[in-house]
């Protein structure tokens, strides 16, 4: 079979149109759940342009910002948040994986979109995802299915979330503690946190930290995700060596945290730091809603919905509860 013919290029106009609303979102004047909501409307409407290059672009503005985001926090302060962090890491993304292929069990979604979801919600949404189908073989309708649900509760949840903790009056570190576990990809993590103001502007820096915990899971969780395929598959089945590379983005934000701890003179630049990271952030969010596409709505099977929302809903509630409780 012959590759498929290339798309061809979008009219000027959508052009056009794409990349005032890209300049918009990453606008200081913008709000993240703005910006995500921008590019879902584009995308409905089908006003996109580039989505190679945005989907790329996307990813590589995350991982920037949160290199730029360790430029925040010194490395005492890193371990500590890492340290106290670190039980509710694991008791989380345990609990979660475990929870999430009994729900997969209960609705009979299927092995592979019932670890696939467990897995995004356990630890960061597509990315896990990703790293998770690579490892076992998935097929593209499972991994299309799979981060179809995570992505539309991860878009309620950014503005949800934000709402939820002024309603019961979480401080900064509670919320930005909450958003690392409660919420799938670093985006919305770091969109969240930064729309969150209720005292010193902390949540940023803990939901970020928190989150790259629970993000340097993956490569174990791949890894151990292959290798109970490989064992447990059935005739039929597909499944490969894990492939995954390394989030190395993660070392990049200790070494620019080492940077910080070095040269302490890098703090007086903590105000712009957090401008261009949000700045970054806000636009990557627009790519990101800007790449959902009615198909992949459609193809959001319920039963992975229903597992996903409900998996969701029950971590979201239970680490809530574990914070206010210890903080």
């Amino acid at each position: 079979m012959g590759e498929a013919p290339p798309k061809p290029p979008s009219p000027p106009w959508k052009v056009a149109v794409f990349l005032l609303c890209a300049v918009g979102a990453a606008g200081p004047w913008c709000r993240t759940d703005i910006a995500l909501l921008s590019g879902i409307v584009l995308a409905i409407l089908g006003w996109t342009a580039y989505p190679r290059q945005s989907k790329s672009l996307s990813k590589w503005l995350i991982q920037a910002c949160v290199v730029l985001l360790g430029l925040r926090i010194d490395l005492s302060q890193l371990l500590q948040a890492a340290g106290d962090g670190l039980g509710l890491a694991i008791g989380t993304i345990v609990g979660t994986l475990a929870l999430g292929l009994l729900l997969g069990a209960l609705l009979r979604s299927g092995r592979e979109v019932s670890l696939l979801v467990s897995s995004g919600t356990a630890i960061c949404g597509g990315s896990a995802i990703a790293a998770v189908g690579s490892a076992i073989g998935a097929a593209p309708t499972a991994m299309a299915v799979s981060t179809g649900a995570v992505f539309v509760l991860n878009a309620i949840g950014l503005w949800t979330l934000p709402q939820i903790g002024h309603a019961l009056g979480l401080t900064d570190e509670q919320f930005g503690a909450w958003a690392g576990v409660a919420l799938h990809d670093i985006a919305s993590v770091g969109g969240a946190a930064k729309a969150y103001h209720a005292g010193d502007g902390a949540a940023l820096e803990i939901a970020t930290v928190v989150k790259l915990v629970r993000v340097v899971w993956i490569f174990p969780i791949a890894l151990g995700a292959g290798w109970w395929w490989a064992r447990t598959s059935k005739a039929g089945e597909s499944g490969r060596k894990p492939g995954q590379p390394f989030p190395w983005f993660i070392l990049g934000f200790i070494g620019a945290s080492g940077v910080r701890t070095a040269l302490p003179a890098v703090g007086e630049w903590a105000g712009n730091i957090a401008l261009v990271s949000g700045i970054g952030f806000q636009l990557a969010l627009f790519l990101i809603g800007a790449g959902l596409s009615v198909r992949a709505l459609r193809e959001v099977g319920w039963r992975a919905l229903v597992q996903a929302a409900a998996l969701w809903i029950l971590v979201a509630s239970a680490s809530l509860l574990a914070i206010r409780w210890t903080t």
